[in-house]
């Protein structure tokens, strides 16, 4: 009778020690990574997205002894391969590193989209952020706030802003512009930051809103000519070019962002080990001078910060969309 109640107190004890194990993800986190861990970036290579991404990598499985694999996912707006990592186990294996169109405006802006982004995710970090910068095609006389909006008004609807495409935050900057100034222009999508640029350069279309890293090497060559930042402060890479705020234009600011998630259900302890790796990795000295060089930000947020800013931008961009009725098509 002794011998029976000690091996149920064994046994209990066990059955305890391996649920609290298994609350805390400790034997994982212990052995986390012992494989490859896959970032899924839900657009083709090349883009700032991947870049970021395939910088992080190699920092990360340096650190942590074992390979970062970044994997291309390109298609519908980068909810596919959010869709993935949505499907994916929650053990650490697979991560996704995603611009904010994904995280932010894609739910609001497709009828259908194959998760919830305020519930389906894990949030970990951004890594880093860029405000967008107003810039003329080399043919415009306009080199100031003041008459982008005069040339705006005289001409509503008509002054033409390239975009890379519907719901990007180049495209949502123009709309809040408008929306702050009392203005309307004249959108024109394009499939993707290059082609937009490239017509801009041209002189097809008048302006356009892009992320600084995108257009700096132009600016800087004096082909297009940058007339305001979108941040809530100047771009060190363009000290001289003043924000909307400081030009009159005020509930303006909108930043590009990339951020790093993983399906939700992370046990906190492999959370925490992924977390301190990722921002590791975004302030490594040569990591972080290769992004700042190219007009990027350092952000580096933990957990908690970066979850609490996704619920504020989500209801940011969802306002922003249904007021100017803004569409995928």
């Amino acid at each position: 009778m002794l011998i029976a109640k000690k091996l149920l107190l064994v046994a209990a004890a066990c059955g305890l020690a391996f649920a609290a194990s298994a609350q805390t993800g400790a034997p994982a986190a212990a052995t986390w990574p012992d494989k490859p861990v896959t970032i899924v970036v839900p657009f083709p290579a090349g883009g700032s997205t991947d870049m970021v991404a395939r910088a992080m990598a190699q920092h990360m499985g340096d650190k942590l002894g074992q390979n970062f694999v970044v994997d291309n996912r390109p298609g519908a707006t980068g909810t596919l391969g959010a869709g993935m990592v949505k499907r994916a186990p929650a053990d650490g294996y697979t991560l996704l590193v995603s611009s904010l169109g994904a995280f932010v405006v894609a739910p609001h802006l497709l009828k259908t989209v194959p998760y919830d982004a305020l519930k389906d995710f894990d949030y970990i970090t951004v890594p880093v952020q860029a405000p967008n910068v107003l810039v003329a095609a080399p043919g415009q006389k306009a080199r100031t706030v003041k008459e982008v909006i005069a040339q705006l008004k005289a001409n509503p609807g008509k002054v033409s802003f390239a975009s890379s495409g519907n719901g990007s935050s180049d495209h949502l900057s123009a709309e809040v512009f408008w929306q702050q100034t009392g203005t309307e222009g004249l959108h024109i999508p394009y499939k993707g930051g290059a082609p937009a640029i490239n017509d801009l350069l041209g002189g097809q279309v008048e302006f356009s809103f892009q992320n600084v890293n995108a257009v700096l090497q132009h600016i800087r060559a004096g082909k297009l000519h940058a007339i305001a930042v979108t941040g809530d402060k100047r771009s060190p890479v363009l000290p001289d070019v003043p924000t909307l705020a400081e030009a009159g234009v005020t509930g303006a600011e909108v930043y590009s962002w990339q951020g790093m998630a993983a399906p939700k259900g992370l046990p906190p302890a492999i959370k925490k080990k992924l977390s301190d790796a990722a921002i590791a990795a975004i302030n490594d000295p040569a990591v972080k001078k290769r992004m700042l060089d190219q007009g990027l930000e350092i952000v580096a947020s933990t957990p908690e910060t970066f979850t609490a800013y996704q619920a504020r931008e989500f209801a940011r961009w969802k306002t922003v969309i249904e007021t100017r009725k803004i569409t995928a098509d």
